[in-house]
């Protein structure tokens, strides 16, 4: 299951798409609440295998838990807990997914980095590109007190307005391009900087071709996109649930359906 301020269907449909190729007795299904500490008990009292956290979960459930891995003590955040015989663990697979990414799209630790974003998912941006040793880097965030917390926490700089900053690594972590959103048709960063940009890593998922990743494949440049990091992410979730690893394909036809139009 997963709890969530605002329950979305991406990780509804991967995880039970996976579930019927792969013959398991799971069934994955999104929830809302407004008592945490009763829904995570039942979680423990009702052999809840597993459950994603989304905002704003994230940090509340810390105290509510028996373990933390090191994903997420890495970042004091949760976006997984795993149940076994009501001992409670947890994980942070948007971290994990993060840190996957860097290595095997062999992102240099040298390159300098402008990251737009100061929420959640940023947290997790950061605290891995941290721990994967990059020391370069600007966090863009208007938030005047998320933002330069953030920026200290992982010894990074921080500004509030983008301005005219330009950086061989632009990371989009903000709402910027998301499908349905207000900003769904605009840029996260400007053109003359994509332009001039060596990568560009846009962490929105819906849609998978934001306008940023558009313009930045028409620009030839390198990309790491949303897609890939929700696909990540909730693959290990399901290993983490299930102990089962599916297949490069099957997690892609998996991702490929849960961002599909919903029929009917």
């Amino acid at each position: 299951m997963s709890l969530a301020g605002r329950p979305g269907n991406f990780g509804v449909r991967f995880h039970n798409h996976l579930y019927r190729q792969l013959g398991l007795n799971f069934y994955y299904k999104a929830c809302t609440t407004r008592d945490l500490p009763a829904a995570v008990g039942g979680i423990r009292a009702l052999g809840v295998r597993g459950c994603a956290v989304s905002m704003p979960f994230k940090e509340a459930c810390i105290a509510l838990v028996d373990e933390m891995d090191p994903s997420a003590q890495a970042i004091d955040s949760i976006n997984t807990l795993v149940n076994t015989d009501g001992h409670l663990k947890a994980y942070n697979t948007d971290y994990m997914a993060i840190r996957q990414l860097l290595v095997s799209h062999e992102v240099a630790t040298t390159s300098r980095f402008v990251l737009r974003g100061s929420g959640g998912m940023a947290k997790a941006v950061a605290c891995a590109l941290r721990d994967a040793g990059f020391a370069n880097g600007v966090i863009v965030a208007r938030n005047a007190v998320a933002g330069p917390a953030l920026a200290k926490a992982c010894g990074f700089d921080w500004q509030a307005q983008l301005g005219n900053l330009q950086a061989p690594l632009l990371i989009n972590v903000t709402p910027v391009g998301m499908e349905g959103g207000a900003q769904a048709d605009e840029l996260a960063f400007p053109e003359s900087a994509v332009a001039v940009a060596e990568r560009v890593f846009d962490v929105v998922a819906l849609p998978a071709e934001t306008p940023l990743i558009r313009l930045a494949r028409q620009l030839g440049k390198p990309v790491i996109s949303g897609f890939e990091v929700a696909a990540i992410q909730a693959l290990e979730q399901f290993v983490l649930y299930t102990g089962v690893r599916p297949s490069d394909e099957q997690v892609r036809a998996a991702a490929e359906f849960a961002t599909s139009p919903v029929q009917g």
